[in-house]
C-alpha cells in the first residue's frame, strides 16, 4: 500500500517545514488559555493567512487566503505545526463559529464588516445561547426582544457565557416571535457588548478561573438590521452555528497537539528510577491513546472530505465532539499520573509543569464534556440520527377533559 501523497504535497510539506524554521521565533507561546488573544498572537495569525497556514479556504475579499480547498494540504500544514509543536491559527468563538455562519448565512454586508475583523483577532465574541431554563432544550429559550422604533429591546439572562467579560460582541438568540411555536420564534442576532443594559457576572469554576459568564439584558436596544437570517428563523441559523460548535470542540489538530505534548513530558519525567514514557503501565496507556488519535484525525478527513462534496457526514460527523472530548480529557489524566505527586502541583507552584496547564486541562475538559451538548444528548443522537434508533420517550403533562394525564412528547433537543 502506497501511503506517499505524491511530488506535489511533499513540495507543499517541504515549504511549510521552511516557514516554520523561518518564522518559529515569532510564534506566541503554545497553550496561551487568554480570551483575547495578545498582540502577538494576533501578528501571527496574520502572519499564518498570508502565508495561507489558517483561514486557508476562506475568500480573500472576506480577509482569508483564498485557496480552493485541498485536504491533503491541509492535512500537511496540520502535521506539520504539530510535529514542530508549534501554534497554528486562532481558534475561538468568533473564528471558529461565527465566521463558517456568517460564510453560509449572512449578509454580504454582514460578511464584509465582521468576517475580516475577526478572523485577524481584532474583535472578539461571546455567544449568548445557554439560559437557566435552556440547556439541552435551547429551544426553550425565554430572552425576548419585541420591536420598538426600529430596534429590538431586549431583556432576559444568558448563562454559560464564555469570553462574556472579554468579548466586544456577541451573536444571542432571542424570541422575537412569541406567539410561534418554541422553534419557530427564535431570532438570531449580533451586536455590541458594550450596549447600554448589558450586565456581565463571571461565573469561578473548579480550574479557579472565571471561564464562564452570567448575562443580564435589560431593555437592551439593537437595531432591527442587526439579525443573520429572517425574524423567526433563528433555530436554522442556531442549528449552523452548533454544527462549527461541536467541530471547534471535537478539532484532531488540538487533539494531536495534545498528543505531542504528552510524549514530550513522558520523555522527559522520571517516576522512580526512569522515565514515565519507560513505565510499561504509562507507556500502554499512551499507545491506546495513540491509537484513538489517529483514529480521530482520519475521521476528520473523512468528514471533511464529506463536507466538500456536500455530503451531511452521517456517524462520521456525529462521533465527533463525544469521542474528541473525552479523549482530550484521558490525555489530560495521563499527564496527570505521568507527573506522580507533581501531578497534584497546581497555581503557580515553584514545581509545577508547564505552568499547570495540565491540571488545568484535566478540569477545564470535564466541562467540555457537557458543554456545547452534553455526553449523554451526544448519544443520543448517535443513536437516533446515526443509527436510527426510536426516540426515548419523555414524560409530559397534558391537560385532558379536566384531567392530568401522563402521555409521551418527544420534546426537541436544542443544543445536542
Amino acid at each position: 500500500m502506497d501511503l506517499d501523497y505524491g511530488p506535489e504535497y511533499d513540495i507543499f510539506r517541504q515549504e511549510v517545514r521552511a516557514f516554520i524554521k523561518e518564522h518559529r521565533h515569532l510564534a506566541p507561546p503554545p497553550g496561551d488559555r487568554a480570551a483575547r488573544p495578545s498582540a502577538e498572537a494576533i501578528e501571527w495569525q496574520k502572519l499564518l493567512i498570508a502565508h495561507g497556514y489558517t483561514a486557508r479556504t476562506i475568500p480573500c475579499e472576506y480577509g482569508g487566503y483564498g485557496a480552493e480547498p485541498d485536504i491533503l494540504k491541509s492535512r500537511i500544514v496540520a502535521e506539520e505545526f504539530s510535529r514542530a509543536r508549534m501554534p497554528g491559527g486562532l481558534a475561538n468563538q468568533g473564528i471558529s463559529m461565527l465566521v463558517p455562519t456568517l460564510l453560509e448565512l449572512g449578509s454580504e454586508e454582514q460578511k464584509r464588516r465582521w468576517i475580516e475583523p475577526t478572523l485577524k483577532g481584532d474583535v472578539v465574541w461571546c455567544q449568548g445561547y445557554s439560559e437557566p431554563g435552556a440547556g439541552s432544550d435551547l429551544a426553550n429559550l425565554k430572552t425576548s426582544a419585541r420591536v420598538e422604533n426600529g430596534e429590538f429591546v431586549i431583556n432576559g439572562q444568558k448563562i454559560w457565557t464564555s469570553t462574556a467579560k472579554q468579548a466586544d460582541m456577541i451573536f444571542c438568540l432571542v424570541r422575537t416571535e412569541p406567539d410561534a411555536p418554541k422553534h419557530g420564534g427564535i431570532s438570531y442576532l449580533i451586536f455590541s457588548m458594550d450596549t447600554p443594559g448589558i450586565e456581565v457576572r463571571p461565573l469561578k469554576t473548579m480550574t479557579g478561573h472565571a471561564e464562564f459568564n452570567e448575562t443580564f439584558f435589560t431593555d437592551v436596544r439593537v437595531p432591527v438590521d442587526q439579525i443573520v437570517g429572517q425574524r423567526g428563523q433563528g433555530w436554522l441559523v442556531a442549528n449552523a452555528t452548533l454544527g462549527h460548535e461541536r467541530g471547534m470542540l471535537g478539532d484532531p489538530d488540538a487533539l494531536e497537539n495534545r498528543m505531542q505534548a504528552l510524549i514530550a513530558l513522558m520523555q522527559d519525567e522520571r517516576t522512580g528510577e526512569g522515565r514515565a514514557i519507560d513505565n510499561p503501565v504509562l507507556r500502554d496507556r499512551l499507545v491506546a491513546l495513540q491509537a484513538e488519535v489517529a483514529a480521530m484525525k482520519y475521521n476528520g478527513m473523512r468528514v471533511l472530505s464529506d463536507s466538500l462534496k456536500g455530503e451531511p457526514g452521517g456517524m462520521a460527523k456525529l462521533i465527533v465532539k463525544l469521542q474528541s472530548c473525552e479523549l482530550a480529557h484521558q490525555i489530560s489524566a495521563l499527564a496527570i499520573d505521568a507527573m506522580g505527586e507533581m501531578g497534584i502541583l497546581y497555581h503557580h507552584s515553584p514545581r509545577e509543569r508547564d505552568g499547570g496547564a495540565w491540571q488545568w486541562n484535566y478540569m477545564f475538559q470535564l466541562g467540555l464534556i457537557i458543554g456545547g451538548g452534553t455526553a449523554q444528548i451526544q448519544k443520543n443522537i448517535i443513536a437516533e440520527r446515526g443509527l436510527d434508533m426510536p426516540r426515548e420517550p419523555k414524560p409530559a403533562r397534558i391537560a385532558a377533559a379536566g384531567q392530568q394525564i401522563t402521555a409521551p412528547a418527544h420534546q426537541a433537543q436544542g443544543a445536542n
